[in-house]
């Protein structure tokens, strides 16, 4: 469906040009262009999309902000305006906060059968794949992500993790004690209640996946809060989970900002657990709000500075690649990016000229185009930040081996950027920029890129590329991460887990793990008398 889409897309009258433009930007025709200009000469693709949704959804229904306020959503492409949304705001979360609470206590959904509650999320995962084409292009247009990169792993992941939580409904159960008497001892993991869910901008989908998930597959009802940058995606597949069948009040969006919105729902006494995606510094506001209020459990999903170590034995071209990529990925808008490439001294110099020859041939561009890898940052806030960042670099003495400017002559588009002889102590190497920008490290022996790699606030990820067992084997115990990648990156299989270490969280989400994250365990203890046995 999203490869029938694309080939529409390029069946316009200036498709020939723009194919012979991505030819040779891509080295097909006469030359490699360094970063095309087509952004800046051509005119945005229509989004093949139309925006329906765009109200609070509440107890099952499309209402209006009670304020009556809306907030613009704009187009990274441009940074004109797509669509006004509804502004949610305290008195919003509280009317969301009222449906879930009387749809967890009063409603069917956590008293139907969890058979039930399967084939409801099996529906809706159905509806998204039938609907993946607009869902696609609503996701593109309000983000700047590639299509080919939402349509190819974005969506087909997110269809995959509902299917997950759906085969997970009913088989959660707890167990049966053996005690020291004549006891019988059974304990009950229960849906913890109302789950307030705070989701970023990067991958809204994707997050919505890895919270709706499991809290409903648990028997939960929800309030989840939309990032400002990128409400659309959310309302449209909300809607399709109340045609599958889900009953009014089980979930709830609200679109807002996050000192409004977010604190609202983050310190509100009947929001009985909190899961917040997003930076370091918001987390430990949201945890500080979720404490002071009624100590509401939190999950965090927070930010990263993940090291990528290309040993000495490694293969340069193949490391090259899965280094570019790790980092490039999602136009570097990823919390676990590889954005620390440690290379080995002796492989150090080839490495940071075939870097920079990659990321000079990657394709910006329109991410409705056939063959676009980066399209632009989110919002001006993104763009201003990055190529901040990129100025310290070069006043702190890193060498610029490419790019380092704006792309193009509108929108919010940067230059895949690589940094070589970067030191640790130097911004770009210590915090998270969340742009296209790839800093270069160099590194002697195991025990000091282990040493350097661990020294930062965060434990997100790590990427080891060696062909050497011991050399993987020794990296992966001692780099103090959530996830390390051996010999790939960005791996997100809907069972695997996912979370980090020190200042990147608490707890972990996707796979079995992320159950424990909405449920209560309850002990029931009951006396025998004359038990048979024990």
């Amino acid at each position: 469906m999203a490869a029938r889409r694309m080939s529409s897309l390029l069946s316009s009258s200036y498709a020939p040009a723009l194919l012979r433009s991505l030819d040779r930007i891509s080295g097909r025709g006469r030359g490699i262009g360094r970063f095309s200009t087509a952004v800046a000469l051509e005119e945005p693709i229509i989004p093949p999309v139309k925006v329906e949704y765009t109200k609070l959804l509440i107890n099952g229904q499309f209402v209006d902000a009670a304020s009556g306020k809306t907030f613009p959503t704009l187009d990274p492409r441009t940074g004109q305006l797509i669509a006004n949304v509804a502004e949610g705001d305290i008195e919003d979360v509280n009317r969301a906060v009222s449906a879930a609470r009387k749809a967890f206590d009063e409603g069917p959904w956590p008293r139907m059968t969890a058979y039930e509650r399967s084939r409801i999320l099996l529906r809706f995962a159905d509806l998204v794949e039938q609907h993946a084409d607009e869902i696609t292009a609503l996701e593109v247009w309000d983000n700047g992500k590639p299509y080919e990169q939402a349509a190819g792993d974005e969506i087909p992941l997110f269809i995959r993790l509902f299917r997950y939580y759906a085969g997970w409904a009913d088989k959660i159960h707890g167990l049966t004690i053996q005690a020291d008497g004549p006891y019988h001892v059974q304990t009950l993991h229960e849906p913890i209640g109302v789950a307030g869910q705070i989701i970023p901008w990067n991958f809204p989908l994707l997050m919505y996946a890895w919270k709706v998930g499991p809290a409903l597959a648990c028997g939960n009802t929800i309030v989840l809060k939309t990032a400002e940058q990128t409400p659309l995606s959310a309302l449209y597949v909300s809607k399709l989970f109340h045609e599958a069948g889900l009953p009014p009040g089980v979930l709830n969006v609200v679109s807002g900002y996050g000192p409004s919105a977010g604190a609202a729902l983050a310190s509100h006494m009947d929001v009985d657990k909190l899961a917040f995606t997003g930076s370091t510094e918001t987390g430990k506001i949201v945890l500080g709000l979720a404490a002071k209020s009624n100590l509401k459990p939190v999950t965090l999903e927070l930010g990263g500075k993940s090291p990528f170590i290309v040993c000495e034995d490694a293969n340069v071209d193949e490391a090259v690649d899965l280094a570019h990529n790790a980092l490039f990925y999602n136009q570097g808008q990823c919390c676990c990016a590889g954005s620390r490439t440690y290379v080995h001294e002796r492989v150090y110099d080839e490495f940071v000229e075939k870097a920079k020859a990659r990321a000079f041939q990657r394709v910006v561009g329109d991410p409705f185009k056939k063959g676009v890898e980066q399209g632009p940052q989110v919002d001006s806030d993104q763009f201003e930040k990055i190529l901040k960042y990129i100025r310290s670099g070069v006043d702190n003495g890193a060498t610029l081996e490419t790019g380092g400017e704006r792309f193009g002559s509108k929108g919010y588009y940067i230059q895949p950027t690589v940094f070589s002889n970067v030191q640790d102590d130097m911004l770009i190497a210590k915090d998270e920029i969340f742009g296209p920008v790839q800093s270069i490290l160099k590194f002697k022996g195991i025990k000091e890129v282990i040493r350097r790699s661990n020294d930062t606030q965060f434990g997100l990820a790590a990427g080891v590329f060696t062909q050497n067992l011991d050399t993987a084997n020794t990296l992966s115990r001692a780099l103090k991460a959530g996830t390390v990648w051996i010999n790939c990156f960005d791996v997100f299989d809907a069972a695997i887990p996912f979370g980090g270490y020190k200042m990147s969280g608490h707890g972990r989400e996707k796979g079995v793990y992320s159950l424990s994250n909405y449920l209560q365990v309850k002990a029931v203890v009951t006396h025998l008398n004359n038990p048979a046995w024990l």
